[in-house]
């Protein structure tokens, strides 16, 4: 049986370098992999690309790295409520390619799934649709749009195992399933990790052989994004 425990987040990230293409989990904060952007801020790699549905906020995520000015290039669906953010897009500091939500979610999973790429309506006719090739299918048009490209991807899982087996909670189960497996090292940190037996095989959302490194995370702040509360 193959055993894909780290000791910690400083093993679970061998190998990352400056330049790399990282695929992040999460949505807002919610699922996000705190202990993987801890180190990669703290590692002071730089000219990296991340491929995350946002950047949460400014103090938090990877929001902590945009402040280090670390990242190149954020390919996002939402700038989100980070105003540095946005601040170092239309400064033109930072690259920017905005993709449709359930683009950038297909793009993941395409990759996961071994295709190249694939034909969707979504973006035809838009600034997203200039460049790629364009075709029509039953009489509707579809753009090519091609499966991401990543070294590694950091996701946050509520359980796992010591073969890499998942499963995520709540909300929690957002991209980070279909970013599993999408890039050249998966690294999952979860919540809990449980002896290989444990996990019950029908609750299992994403199985082991997706994932190459997997260690149990510490001191997982969870924020919330906008804390909404009833007035008295």
């Amino acid at each position: 049986m193959i055993r894909k425990t780290v000791a910690n987040v400083t093993d679970a990230l061998v190998g990352v370098q400056d330049g790399m293409t990282f695929m992040l989990g999460g949505f807002g904060l919610c699922g996000i992999p705190e202990n993987a952007i801890s180190e990669l801020v703290k590692l002071g790699v730089k000219d990296i690309t991340c491929i995350s549905n946002n950047a949460g906020v400014d103090d938090f995520g990877l929001g902590l790295l945009l402040q280090k000015h670390q990242i190149k290039k954020m390919v996002s669906s939402y700038v989100g409520e980070n105003d540095e953010f946005e601040r170092q897009m239309l400064s033109g500091e930072l690259e920017v390619e905005l993709t449709p939500q359930g683009t950038l979610a297909e793009k993941c999973r395409a990759a996961q799934a071994g295709f190249p790429a694939f034909f969707t309506p979504a973006g035809y006719g838009t600034e997203v649709a200039e460049g790629k090739e364009v075709r029509e299918f039953n009489g509707k048009m579809y753009i090519l749009e091609e499966a991401f490209k990543a070294d590694f991807a950091f996701v946050k899982a509520w359980k796992g195992d010591a073969t890499g087996n998942l499963i995520f909670k709540g909300t929690a189960r957002n991209f980070n399933p279909c970013m599993c497996g999408a890039a050249t090292i998966t690294v999952a940190e979860v919540e809990e990790l449980v002896p290989v037996g444990e996990l019950d095989p029908n609750q299992i959302h994403i199985p082991g052989i997706f994932v190459q490194r997997i260690f149990e995370g510490k001191n997982y702040e969870k924020r919330i994004e906008q804390r909404t509360v009833r007035q008295k």
